[in-house]
This record gives structure tokens, sequence and C-alpha cells, in this order.
């Protein structure tokens, strides 16, 4: 027994968010009857599950892509505005495939898609802090004091960002005193709306460009703008192992913090006897 978003996203009909909008909006059935509670599970091979009438079938191949984004395509399978979308990019992909995450209309690098739920939701959920790598081309020259800010963090919608890893690619100060722009790696374990941009700008650096150079453990220098390419399976397995270590680290922490909260309540337990 599996919940039915999963079912559905794994049939290649919808995401899973998708898929559980379906279900809200009284468009699945199970055996005849309606469903609209998230989290009802079924059985694919014995249950008759449908989609707006529509048999939903076995699931789908998973595919696992890795696509250089360009500039001036919108990262969504569809747009209102009729504006050119990733998927224009993936001739001949039959799945349906989705991106995990997002890069702005004005970005370029690397972006995810794929068609299992489980590893997208895992990518993407805030708790995993899987590392995303960017090279940001800034007005100016950062000082000390501006790159201090982006590594520890700055406010953005009231919430200061998670700590980042910053390094000046160039210029070399030590040589060059009069650059007008400057090249920042940054990696950020978050993915806010326009997080990166919105760092620079916070520090009164502008970004004139911004590409993205690697997820997790996933890189390709060689993948040129507009062309994508099938995962290996080593690379799918490092993946699924990065979100795993996530976990793990995001539980021992939890434990850790639990552990001194109950010790400090032990404490004043005592202390008031």
């Amino acid at each position: 027994m599996e919940r039915l978003q999963k079912i559905i996203s794994q049939a290649g009909i919808a995401s899973r968010r998708a898929a559980e909008e379906l279900i809200v909006q009284g468009r699945v059935s199970v055996n005849g009857r309606t469903v609209t509670e998230l989290g009802t599970k079924a059985d694919p091979s014995h249950d008759d599950i449908r989609v707006d009438g529509r048999r939903v079938k076995g699931p789908e191949r998973l595919r696992y892509i890795l696509l250089n984004k360009p500039k001036g395509y919108v990262t969504t399978r569809s747009d209102e505005k009729r504006r050119k979308t990733v998927m224009d990019l993936l001739a001949g992909v039959r799945e349906y495939v989705y991106p995990v995450g997002r890069l702005d209309y004005d970005s370029e690098g690397l972006l995810l898609l794929t068609n299992d739920g489980d590893l997208a939701a895992r990518l993407t959920h805030p708790s995993h802090e899987i590392e995303r790598v960017y090279e940001a081309l800034v007005q100016g020259v950062p000082n000390v004091r501006a790159l201090e800010k982006l590594r520890t963090g700055v406010p953005l919608d009231g919430k200061r960002t998670q700590p980042a890893d910053i390094v000046m690619v160039f210029p070399d100060l030590s040589r060059e005193k009069n650059a007008s722009e400057a090249l920042l790696r940054i990696t950020i374990r978050e993915g806010r709306n326009r997080q990166v941009r919105r760092m620079c700008e916070a520090v009164g650096h502008p970004v004139g460009r911004l590409r993205r150079i690697r997820i997790g453990p996933i890189s390709d220098r060689t993948l040129k703008p507009g062309q994508w390419r099938e995962l290996a399976a080593p690379e799918v397995a490092k993946l699924k192992t990065a979100t795993q270590k996530a976990v793990a680290t995001q539980n021992a922490e939890g434990g850790r913090r639990n552990e001194v909260r109950t010790r400090k309540a032990e404490g004043r337990t005592k202390a008031e006897g």
C-alpha cells in the first residue's frame, strides 16, 4: 500500500505536490469512490485508481536528467506568458519529468529534472540542506565586511539567511586595486526565492550574471548551455546518499538538542527539590 500522491507521481501524471492538489480538488478516485483526503493509501496492483476518469497506469521508468539551463528559459513545465521553458530543451524525453528546484529566468547553470518524486522531495526539503554552488559576477568588489555578512547571513524578508561559504575567485586584491567587478563562488544550503541575487544586493553588490555549477555532489563543466544528459547510476546513488546523510545529521543534532534540554530540566528539578 502506498500513498495516492506517490502512485500518481510515479505513473508520470504529475509531480508529488501537483498530485496532492489533484486529490484535494476531488479529481482522484479509488475503486469508484472519490478521494479528497491526503495520506490515503492504495495498492496500484489491485485497486482501480483514476485521475479525471482515466485509469492510472503502472510506474514509468525513472529518469534523472542534468540540464545546463541557458538564460531566457523559465524553470517550469508550462508558462502562462508563453515564454520558453526548460521543457523545450528536452527533445525526446517522453516521461513526465519536472524541475527539482528553480533557476530564475535570467540565471543559468545546472538543473536537475526527474520523475522520482521521493528524491525530488528530499532534494528540495529545507531541512536536508543540500549544497548548491553558484558563481556570481557582481558589480564592484566586496570588501571584507561585505563578504563576512554574506558568510554569516543577511536578513531577507525578516529572516536571516543561513551561513554560506564565500570565495572571491577574482580579482586578486593584492595585485589589482581598481577592479569594477568581482566573481564570487557562493555555496548555500537553503533555497529561498532568488536568494543569491538578493543576498548580494543586500550588501550593495548586485549580480550581473549568475550560474549554478554544482548541486550536491553533481557537477559537469563539459555540459554546454542548452545541453542535457542522463545521470549515471553512481551519480544518482551519490545524490540519494547526500540526502540520507543530511537527514542523519539533522536527527543527530535534534537528539543532542533534546539531550541538552532534558539535562537542563533535570537540573531545575533538582534545584527546586
